[in-house]
């Protein structure tokens, strides 16, 4: 990476550059721990600064921090208590209250759920820190940090992904019980995470640890935070336990959604399932988009896939209609699409389990990074070029990361591997396209069915019984139907708030885009179908930590939206792997509020009763709205049903062999 002092030119003045998030990473080739890799780490988040972002306080940042294999000598030289040999212990770097009596409370629930769990408790050491280094708003909220280190015990000192796995258990199993009052920055046998409330140049101060010539590592990932979606934090700095973020997570909510949905079905042998009931939920609330994507990571790593598997699971490239991607990769992307959803950016993640590292784009593309790898064996990769002083003679060859490549380094064999070799490794595991084709089903190949529709209500009373305005009709409806147009209109919106106003809006008028969600010009699907698709699965929710054929038992359909003909032939699916079971979710005017009431209990009660008896399509139908039945608003049903099946999915699988794919039913709704 060469570096240059960009001039003034006119009006532009390049000290006033800015943009959201920086990360980086330094590693060497060699899988030696030095000294320089982390000097060159934190000299690389130093010159990251303009990335983040300050408050009020301008020696308040919204988070900077450093993630780096265990220092071994280091430790070993700090504290005073005998350590197992290097990868027998694990270290907990832990933001803990400064009122002693709470934290003394603390430190004894974490001791004594070490010991429950098997493992040995070697010690503790506080973590020196220098106020001088931190503003006045960050140091009112400063945690007191310290480090307990943890020593693997019988079985787990010889297998270190055991031990890993463990000391997740015995975080989570804290953080269940503690809530708000603890936070493990990082607690593992392979790594170690040093971050705060920080700007860049005050973490190497802040933690005089980081100054101590025997803190050395092979790689170092370093990343400068600018908060979008949650308020700056001493916990939500980045490095997390596994990746750095830049970018957000547009798809966050469905995500999360999903994940909860799953929870009923998951297992693992490699955890037993009495631990993997105690880690339960995965996804703890009130985590940025950021965090929320590691605590799934970290799970399917420990779970048994690999690093580079998991991330190609949580964000695959664009892949469909592509002839230049090798079919067994296609599979891959086409079988994993029936276990997960992508998680989609704009976003550039950077990722590391201690030996291996790297980085990628999601498959838009939209968030910049560049590597270089020099002659002495280091590799740098980071937002920008420029982030280390390398003169042009020093390089070895670079780079840039691309939409949807993988950029990864292997310390262990010394190399950076091409993503065409690391995603072939990962697709030929198992026959995954063979798995695919075998057991997914296509909506268009299904008969179609014939359809009577009787009693329809006029079309102008439909659209005042779903809400619909002049408004939605001319700018909305009118261009699509005339013109074949995209429906554009003003951004500004000047009705009154839905829960203030006295026209009684439709549900969803109560709901509101999040941060980053809206994009201006509205993505075109077809113009856009290089990186985006329109299709859908329709199945039974598997056990996301297994792999099987029967993963890959889903109805797929090209689109969401339904004609008439489709949603008819969905109903009569008569399929050995698929039934489709229909709900009215109308319900009487005259009965009032406790008719609705009423009515949602009863739909909940009959979706479960479904369920039980072999469906896994459920279809919530609103086409019986007349003058005397107005129709539940499908949000409110689908949460409804959706809510009460979760609570019920222990019971469901306990109810005979239909239950287990029966249990995770998806619905659809009909309207209109």
């Amino acid at each position: 990476m060469t570096f240059s002092q960009t001039q003034a030119l006119g009006l532009y003045d390049p000290r006033y550059e800015h943009d959201a998030c920086g990360v980086a990473f330094v590693a060497r080739l060699d899988d030696e721990p030095t000294r320089e890799v982390v000097d060159k780490g934190l000299t690389a988040l130093e010159n990251l600064e303009h990335r983040g972002a300050t408050g009020a306080d301008h020696r308040t940042g919204d988070g900077a921090g450093i993630l780096m294999q265990i220092p071994d000598a280091f430790f070993r030289e700090v504290v005073d208590f005998e350590l197992p040999p290097a990868g027998c212990y694990g270290v907990a770097v832990l933001f803990l209250p400064r009122d002693e009596a709470r934290r003394r409370k603390l430190e004894d629930l974490i001791e004594l759920n070490v010991r429950v769990e098997g493992q040995r408790v070697l010690g503790w050491r506080d973590v020196p820190i220098d106020e001088a280094h931190v503003g006045d708003t960050a140091n009112a909220t400063r945690p007191h940090v310290r480090q307990l280190f943890v020593g693997a015990v019988g079985d787990y000192a010889g297998d270190q992904m055991a031990f890993e796995r463990k000391l997740y258990v015995i975080r989570r199993i804290v953080e269940l019980a503690a809530g708000f009052d603890f936070y493990a920055a990082s607690f593992s046998s392979r790594t170690v995470v040093w971050k705060g409330m920080l700007i860049p140049e005050q973490l190497r101060r802040f933690y005089p640890d980081l100054q101590h010539p025997a803190i050395r590592s092979a790689l170092a990932l370093v990343h400068s935070r600018f908060s979008t979606n949650t308020f700056p934090s001493w916990p939500l700095a980045h490095p997390y336990r596994v990746i750095a973020h830049n970018g957000e997570i547009n798809t966050l909510m469905g995500n999360v959604n999903w994940m909860r949905a799953r929870e009923s079905e998951l297992a693992s042998e490699l955890f037993g399932e009495r631990d993997l009931r105690k880690v339960m939920p995965v996804v703890p609330p009130g985590n940025s988009d950021s965090a929320t994507f590691d605590n799934v990571l970290e799970l399917l790593m420990l779970a048994g896939r690999s690093l580079p598997h998991a991330i190609m699971m949580m964000i695959p490239e664009a892949w469909q209609d592509r002839d230049d991607l090798p079919e067994d990769l296609k599979g891959f992307y086409a079988f994993h699409s029936c276990l997960m959803e992508p998680w989609d950016g704009p976003a550039a993640v950077a990722f590391t389990d201690g030996s291996l590292i790297g980085a990628t784009l999601d498959r838009n593309g939209l968030r910049p990074g560049r590597w270089a790898q020099t002659k002495d064996g280091h590799v740098v990769l980071g937002s920008e070029a420029g982030l280390l002083p390398y003169e042009p003679h020093e390089i070895e060859r670079l780079g840039r990361l691309q939409p949807g490549k993988l950029f990864l380094v292997d310390l262990e064999q010394g190399r950076i591997v091409a993503d065409e070799e690391v995603k072939g490794a990962v697709a030929t595991q198992q026959p995954y396209g063979e798995w695919f084709r075998a057991n997914s089903v296509h909506f268009s190949d299904l008969e179609p069915e014939q359809i009577t529709l009787t009693g329809v209500e006029p079309t102008r009373r439909r659209q005042l019984a779903f809400g619909y305005t002049q408004e939605d009709l001319r700018v909305l409806v009118a261009p699509m139907a005339a013109q074949g147009q995209e429906p554009v209109g003003s951004m500004g919106n000047d009705n009154a708030l839905p829960v203030l106003s006295d026209h009684k809006p439709p549900l969803f008028s109560y709901f509101k885009q999040l941060f980053a969600q809206v994009t201006n010009p509205p993505i075109d699907p077809i113009r856009e179908e290089i990186v985006m698709s329109l299709g859908t699965g329709i199945g039974a929710e598997r056990n996301l930590l297994a792999e099987s054929p029967e993963h890959a038992h889903q109805l797929v359909m090209d689109q969401p939206i339904l004609r008439n003909v489709e949603l008819e032939t969905l109903r009569h699916v008569d399929h050995e792997i698929f039934a489709a079971h229909t709900i009215d979710i109308t319900w009487p005017v005259a009965e009032g509020p406790d008719g609705l009431t009423k009515r949602i209990a009863e739909i909940c009660d009959e979706a479960y009763a479904a369920i039980a008896y072999g469906a896994n399509i459920l279809i919530l139908s609103d086409r019986r709205v007349r003058g005397d039945r107005a129709g539940i608003p499908s949000l409110l049903a689908v949460a409804a049903v959706h809510h009460h099946l979760v609570r019920a999915g222990t019971r469901l699988r306990a109810n005979g062999p239909c239950s287990s794919r029966a249990s995770r039913a998806r619905s659809t709704t009909s309207r209109r």
